[in-house]
């Protein structure tokens, strides 16, 4: 059987893998796990993988799933990978297979991505004897939290011996029968930080013998938003946002301590670099001027998502073939959301891609992190055919 003969064979043993696919995404879905509680998740994934023939390797003190199938010990492997766990939002759908979990929902489709993932896996294991490497899939937890599930997985060996790796995401934002790329640089990185002013209290009737905190503050605010406009380079897109701000016990008591978290997005490393330094001046300068002391914490996330271009060739061959030339949309700008897959990009070659799901007689054009969200399940097998077909000619093309 030549190699494109076995991409036939794979489709159409996908396609009738289309139900199983959907009853698994459902059941995920109902029992949505916040990340680092993934545990009802691997153990469905798990006992699928297990009787179709793969090796399980799972973790003590996290509940990512490496399954791999093995053929030949001396080969190297393609891996596919698929994060877990959803977001704490409560769900509005309406659906039958809605969440039955309060205030947690799959949101942004890891459900689905984990669907996905399971399904290609069973499709690959039944051409086994017909595959030249290895294939690895990535089951990973934690995708949604800063530190994120990448490194603990590549901490515990999940890139050990892998040649090209790939994933994707459900994209509302694209129509089903659609998936789009990117060359180069495709998600920001994604940092995090908290600022503590400390001021002094005092009665709001007296406010000179005080020093205001929160005043500190929306003057903070105010300043670490001049940033981007006036001190980064334009063309270098940039984003602080101020996310939460606390503090105050009283209508009339001077606050004397205020607590700001917040998050940066950057698509250029030296940009991203500079920034903490920018934004500690800014605090230091403010806090100075107006009597108040500050701690300001920096800390980095997951890097800018870059893709490797000859992986990304083949990626776009591969889904031209199967979705049509029109319907493989080159993306062209970066977005500024975060994504740990970047880290997975950092030590093996790969792409990621995002597979429109888009259906507005099944109103699945909802945003992502939206209490409204859902997918359009036709999307799922053609998320598996591209993947197959990709880690086939990655396998192909390396021999």
């Amino acid at each position: 059987m030549d190699k494109e003969q076995l991409k036939q064979r794979l489709f159409s043993l996908i396609d009738t893998l289309k139900d199983k696919v959907i009853r698994v995404r459902r059941d995920i879905h109902k029992h949505p796990e916040l990340s680092g509680q993934e545990e009802h998740t691997k153990y469905l994934v798990k006992g699928i993988l297990e009787i179709e023939g793969y090796e399980i390797k799972e973790f003590e003190e996290h509940n990512g799933l490496i399954a791999d199938l093995i053929v030949d010990q001396k080969k190297p492997f393609v891996a596919i990978r698929a994060d877990m766990d959803a977001l704490p939002i409560e769900e509005k759908t309406g659906k039958p297979y809605a969440s039955e979990v309060k205030g947690v929902m799959h949101a942004c489709g890891h459900d689905a991505h984990t669907a996905i993932g399971v399904g290609t896996a069973i499709a690959l294991m039944s051409v086994k004897e017909h595959l030249p490497w290895n294939v690895r899939f990535i089951f990973q937890p934690s995708e949604e939290v800063n530190e994120g599930g990448s490194e603990e997985m590549i901490k515990d060996g999940a890139l050990e011996g892998v040649k090209a790796i790939f994933g994707l995401h459900v994209y509302p934002y694209l129509s089903t029968g659609q998936i789009g790329y990117k060359y180069g640089v495709m998600m920001a990185s994604a940092d995090t930080f908290t600022i503590q002013i400390h001021g002094k209290s005092a009665h709001g009737a007296r406010p000179h013998e005080g020093v205001d905190a929160i005043l500190v503050a929306s003057m903070c605010v105010n300043s670490l938003n001049h940033i981007i406009s006036r001190r980064i380079d334009p063309l270098h897109p940039a984003v602080i946002s101020l996310g939460t701000i606390e503090g105050g016990t009283a209508p009339n008591i001077i606050c004397d301590h205020v607590k700001l978290t917040g998050t940066v997005r950057t698509v250029n490393e030296k940009v991203r670099s500079k920034i903490p330094k920018m934004m500690e001046d800014s605090i230091k300068g403010t806090t100075h001027a107006m009597g108040a002391k500050y701690d300001f914490r920096y800390d980095f996330g997951n890097p800018e998502l870059i893709n490797d271009d000859k992986m990304v060739d083949i990626l776009v061959q591969e889904a031209k073939k199967i979705l049509g030339e029109k319907n493989v949309i080159d993306l062209k700008e970066p977005v500024m959301g975060g994504e740990d897959f970047s880290r997975y990009l950092q030590l093996v070659p790969g792409a990621f891609f995002r597979l429109g799901t888009c259906n507005p007689q099944k109103g699945t054009c909802v945003s992502q992190h939206h209490p409204k969200f859902d997918i359009d399940e036709d999307a799922l097998p053609i998320g598996m055919k591209v993947l197959a077909a990709t880690a086939l000619e990655v396998m192909h093309e390396k021999q």
